[in-house]
């Protein structure tokens, strides 16, 4: 007998994905870069000198967007330092993560790569230690098509044609005593008018980001009454993760509190304002990332091993932000390479983390429709007690207990109509629950199911150099029509199908 049900009814969306919620983040921290999608003289990068076998594995990914070159970095980042020869670029002290930048992966590196993963670029300006002036002129080297300074400087490097970036943030992170330039709500949007002023005049056709904090806050709500008439999206930060497995999974519902009341200010802001234009949400930096926020540890480059655990909360955002797909237009996965990120590397070769399973799958799988799912399924508590005694250094200590109580299974689907594709995700968050589950679209039957099931043999399973596949995707054809299923104890399940009309 089944121990819950997941219900379907294609009349009832919530709106149409946007594929940019599938995009992804470098930074210059650690090997995201260097020895990451860039590794100059090693056989396994072209001539170029990106890594082959990180541009395949990204490529999978499908990004739709990357989002470029920092995060803290940026802060002090001049960009000018990184056009031009390469051997006659500046070598800089570099402040943010405590290294030395060589400035060989720049601009027209970051555009090339993009182009060579068929990602649209979005760049972050420098609002720390950087001007006005200086973020007109990127504009302007990037998208100039006049016959003006930066333009023609951009044509002399070997890039006749503009590189048309649509995206750019104001500034990153400028609320974090940690941040180069970091200032008050106030301060920074009146700065940030000026930037967008003179950012929009160089070339009205780009959309600009606002620099938000976790979406609840009073920065957000200064910063979005602020910058609303200027900017199309505003951006929020969040990263989750705890060695208690319970919490691992759970915090993540962070997520959701963050979007659904950063998606009132916004909506407050254009009603008080008479705005017409829309406001998204740019969920421009996420993760789960715990492990290695002690300094001695941000200083080798952040390199978190994930397990098990990691990528069904990995698997919950995503699930997260589909269901806020009226709000949510672009999200970046933080990072792509090395530095908490899913593609791991060493000279020689790289494997691909837990989370890198889920990130495939619902880039591969899901369909522009998303649909209101009724489950019902048991439920956990997270008490408050539980939530006093987790002190794993996560930077912040998000206490989601209130949101509960937490199905055991956290389901999305999504629908393409023309063609009848289905696309249903499960995480099963028991630890050693399998859950017999009844599913059903009203009317339709459920037909031609893939099954592509990430787990491992337990909530911590990693997967290494050693043993790449300790977690990994699972993949089966159903023979008959879908009518139940049972998702396996800490597990991510992603069935693709077709429905049809019941004669």
């Amino acid at each position: 007998m089944s121990t819950a049900r997941i219900k379907l009814d294609l009349d009832r969306q919530l709106g149409r994905v946007d594929r940019r919620i599938f995009g992804q983040f470098i930074e210059h921290l650690g090997r995201c870069i260097y020895g990451g999608v860039f590794d100059e003289g090693s056989p396994l990068s072209d001539e170029r000198g990106f890594r082959r076998d990180v541009l395949d594995a990204a490529h999978g990914l499908q990004v739709p967007v990357l989002r470029w070159p920092g995060g803290n970095f940026v802060s002090g980042y001049h960009w000018t330092d990184g056009i031009g020869p390469r051997e006659d670029r500046p070598r800089r002290i570099e402040l943010a993560w405590r290294a030395e930048e060589s400035n060989r992966f720049g601009t027209d590196e970051f555009i090339e790569y993009c182009r060579a993963l068929g990602a649209g670029p979005y760049i972050c300006v420098n609002m720390g230690s950087g001007t006005m002036d200086e973020a007109q002129a990127w504009v302007e080297y990037c998208n100039g098509t006049g016959n003006t300074h930066w333009a023609n400087l951009r044509r002399a490097n070997g890039h006749p044609e503009p590189h048309n970036v649509k995206y750019w943030g104001l500034g990153n992170e400028m609320y974090g005593t940690w941040q180069i330039g970091a200032s008050t709500a106030e301060e920074y949007v009146r700065k940030a008018r000026q930037f967008a002023s003179i950012m929009k005049m160089t070339d009205p056709n780009i959309e600009l980001v606002s620099c938000g904090q976790w979406g609840w806050t009073d920065w957000d709500r200064t910063v979005i009454d602020g910058l609303a008439p200027y900017v199309r999206y505003h951006s929020i930060h969040i990263y989750t993760g705890s060695g208690d497995y319970w919490r691992n999974v759970l915090m993540v519902q962070q997520a959701d509190r963050a979007l659904r009341i950063c998606e009132g200010l916004i909506e407050r802001a254009r009603h008080q304002q008479r705005l017409q234009h829309p406001i998204g949400i740019a969920f421009d930096e996420w993760n789960v990332w715990y492990r290695t926020r002690a300094d001695e540890q941000r200083r080798i480059g952040l390199e978190e091993q994930y397990d098990l655990s990691d990528a069904l909360a990995v698997a919950t955002y995503l699930n997260i932000f589909i269901r806020h797909c009226k709000s949510l237009e672009i999200a970046n996965y933080a990072q792509m390479v090395n530095a908490i990120a899913p593609i791991f590397t060493r000279p020689d070769g790289m494997f691909l983390q837990t989370v890198y399973h889920p990130l495939r799958l619902y880039a591969a799988h899901h369909q522009p429709v998303a649909l209101d799912v009724f489950v019902d399924s048991p439920t956990r508590e997270l008490t408050p007690e539980e939530e006093s005694r987790d002190t794993s250094p996560t930077g912040r200590d998000w206490k989601v207990a209130d949101l509960g109580p937490f199905p055991l299974l956290d389901v999305t689907a999504t629908c393409n109509p023309p063609d009848g594709t289905l696309c249903i995700s499960v995480v099963n968050r028991s630890p050693d629950q399998d859950l017999a589950t009844s599913i059903g679209v009203d009317g339709h039957t459920i037909q031609n199911v893939t099954v592509y099931q990430v787990n491992g043999p337990d909530l911590y399973a990693c997967n290494s150099f050693d043993a790449p596949e300790t977690v990994r995707v699972h993949q089966r054809e159903l023979t008959e029509p879908l009518v139940e299923f049972t998702f396996a104890a800490h597990s991510v399940t992603v069935l693709r199908a077709q429905y049809q009309r019941r004669q």
